[in-house]
């Protein structure tokens, strides 16, 4: 167990709707953040490769216009499978630079549709060893609001925890951490290093994330994009409906917390950068002398959650 080591958040935005652009640019600052001497290396929330603030997908309540039809197949080709030459890439990239990866993408799930079409879009976080294998995934179990629309929902058997050399790492992404149950989940998995991908800028998130270290006694590495109206391409469908947002569409707000809520790096505001932090493992057992959620400030004898981690399918065939 390395009890001390050199951790880097990633604030960025992808090459919007353009995967291999966006894993081009990905394995570069995999590499940047390895020379600095990082071992874990946190990319945001639907890093590869678009987070689609500020569409509509052509969606009213009631009907669909084709151009939104236009821009999901845009979307879905720009997506992931899991596995795939996409995943092989990220893999390599943190196999050569000896680093554990955690990395936000859309997943496209083909079981259902194939390789070539259709099949149900999930925003997924990715575990990557530094051996370049895929060692697991989350996808998010509840989509917020617009998200339900493009993003399916996954379900307890991606309730992800990495046991590591550096650590138990875990999380939950964007909105999942106001979930107090998927939360509590986690830390009996016994997440010490939280990753927390997500597309909130709120000065409000920066709590949550105080909070989630308080309540976990864990570090919690926050990781979002720094995105502006001008990353989008020009010939994306509903283009237009890009008018009316702000030239700043992310402002990010990347943050490390140490298990006693202590900021020890960042926020991170209004520009690209990436975010470095000594990652002490011995901050977690000492937070935990005066409060462990599902230790010694548990009562079992009250209250008991039960998670369910059995993978749901629609058709299975016997």
């Amino acid at each position: 167990m390395a009890e001390t080591y050199t951790a880097a958040v990633v604030q960025v935005s992808p090459v919007l709707f353009d995967r291999e652009a966006t894993i081009d640019k990905a394995c570069e600052l995999i590499a940047e953040a390895a020379e600095a001497g990082a071992k874990l290396v946190l990319f945001p929330e639907a890093f590869v490769s678009a987070y689609p603030r500020g569409l509509a997908f052509g969606t009213v309540v009631g009907s669909r216009a084709p151009v939104g039809r236009d821009l999901w197949q845009r979307y879905w080709d720009s997506s992931v499978q899991v596995p795939s030459a996409a995943t092989d890439r990220l893999g390599d990239a943190a196999r050569e630079a000896g680093i554990y990866l955690v990395i936000g993408v859309i997943e496209c799930d083909t079981t259902y549709a194939g390789a070539h079409g259709g099949g149900t879009l999930y925003c997924t976080i990715l575990y990557f060893g530094p051996d370049g294998a895929l060692l697991g995934k989350h996808r998010k179990l509840k989509p917020t609001a617009a998200e339900r629309l493009i993003w399916g929902e996954g379900d307890g058997s991606t309730l992800t925890a990495v046991d590591t050399p550096l650590g138990i790492v875990g999380g939950l992404i964007c909105w999942e951490h106001y979930m107090p149950l998927a939360r509590y989940a986690m830390y009996g998995k016994g997440v010490q290093v939280w990753c927390a991908p997500t597309a909130d800028s709120r000065d409000t998130w920066q709590s949550t994330m105080r909070h989630i270290a308080c309540e976990g006694r864990c570090w919690v590495l926050g990781c979002n994009q720094f995105v502006t109206k001008d990353m989008y391409p020009a010939d994306l469908p509903e283009h237009d409906l890009l008018e009316v947002q702000p030239e700043v569409m992310s402002r990010g707000g990347s943050v490390v917390i140490s298990p006693l809520g202590e900021v020890v790096a960042g926020p991170l505001w209004d520009e690209e950068g990436i975010l470095y932090a000594e990652i002490d493992l011995a901050e977690v057992s000492r937070a935990k002398l005066d409060f462990d959620p599902v230790g010694h400030y548990a009562r079992p004898d009250v209250f008991r959650l039960v998670v369910d981690e059995r993978e749901k399918c629609a058709v299975e065939f016997e």
